[in-house]
């Protein structure tokens, strides 16, 4: 996580992130709200309905890891992933670093403040020669630092996973109609352009091709009550990731995004009617199943492989189908 004033899933605004968590907070600047738990890229860390964290176990991540991505085992060896949005052992962002790591990748992991510095650095210790940052993405000096101190230490990254999006929480409360100027840049801001200046300074350091990956939410395409100026933001994130694409394509640099259904978080317990909306979701979707973090964190370690290697520009949807239904 990083950045984005703390807005660390309630911290000091709402964060709401996405992928997988309803209305994800994430954050990473300094407030001093709770958090919630990618949308989005938040409170908790780390990406909305829809989109944030996956409750995780505590405490036995890293066997459960090993169990659920079995499959992937090395999938990723020799490889280096830049993880930012960490927030919580519940957020996607966490389910991410830990597949990757299972999957024999070295960590990157990013986090905004002392309180989820312990996370953080538990991922790190999960593969040998990995670490933590501490920086705020609203700080293009800590930005800057982050990059030069990343570079000494990988020389090379394959992969950068950007799961940070953050609104104050009154836009998303009010009707959207009342959206305000600040508001409005800020989500922009925290939710959106950290995914460009994140890449700015991580791009130079995959030298030899990779893979950006961003969490969104359905809310980017239809309107969810609520979601407000975050399904805006998502929106233009969603635009964003195919701008990079196009613009990365020459130096093999795939950039999608992954879009979760609603995921049981720390952030999600926080949002109004969120056990509705994942009733609902399961009640509909085609396949009949609650999922979790970890098939948001499959998906990501396929898309940090070679395996996906002609995909790009995409958004694939992590929601047992949700997003293909009528009603």
């Amino acid at each position: 996580m990083h950045s984005a004033r703390t807005r660390d899933g309630y911290r000091t605004r709402v964060v709401l992130v996405q992928a997988g968590e309803p209305w994800r907070m994430q954050s990473h600047s300094g407030g001093k709200l709770p958090r919630w738990g990618k949308v989005a890229h938040s409170a908790k860390t780390g990406d909305s309905p829809g989109s944030g964290e996956v409750a995780r176990s505590a405490g036995g991540g890293r066997d459960i890891v090993s169990e659920q991505n079995g499959a992937a085992s090395g999938l990723l060896a020799g490889k280096t992933a830049v993880v930012m949005g960490v927030a919580n052992r519940w957020s996607i962002a966490y389910a991410i670093a830990e597949a990757m790591a299972a999957a024999g990748a070295k960590l990157a992991v990013t986090y905004l403040d002392d309180r989820t510095k312990r996370e953080a650095d538990e991922l790190a210790a999960l593969s040998p020669g990995s670490k933590s940052y501490k920086f705020d993405v609203e700080s293009d000096e800590q930005l800057d630092a982050f990059a030069e101190d990343l570079k000494q230490d990988f020389p090379k990254v394959d992969t950068l996973v950007h799961s940070i999006a953050f609104a104050p929480p009154d836009e998303l409360k009010n009707r959207f109609l009342e959206t305000t100027r600040e508001g409005f840049k800020i989500a922009q801001s925290i939710s959106v352009y950290s995914l460009i200046a994140s890449a700015q300074r991580v791009v130079p350091l995959m030298t030899d091709g990779g893979s950006i990956i961003t969490m969104t939410y359905l809310g980017a395409e239809r309107a969810f009550p609520r979601y407000n100026v975050m399904g805006v933001a998502k929106a233009a994130l969603e635009a964003t990731v195919r701008y990079l694409a196009y613009d990365l394509g020459e130096q093999q640099i795939r950039v999608n995004a992954i879009s979760a259904g609603p995921i049981k978080t720390a952030a999600a317990r926080g949002i109004s009617g969120f056990s509705d909306i994942q009733n609902l979701l399961v009640e509909r979707a085609p396949l009949k199943t609650t999922f979790s973090a970890k098939n948001v964190a499959q998906t990501a370690v396929f898309l940090a492989s070679d395996a996906s290697s002609a995909i790009t520009g995409e958004t694939l949807y992590v929601d047992n189908g949700y997003n293909i239904m009528g009603m």
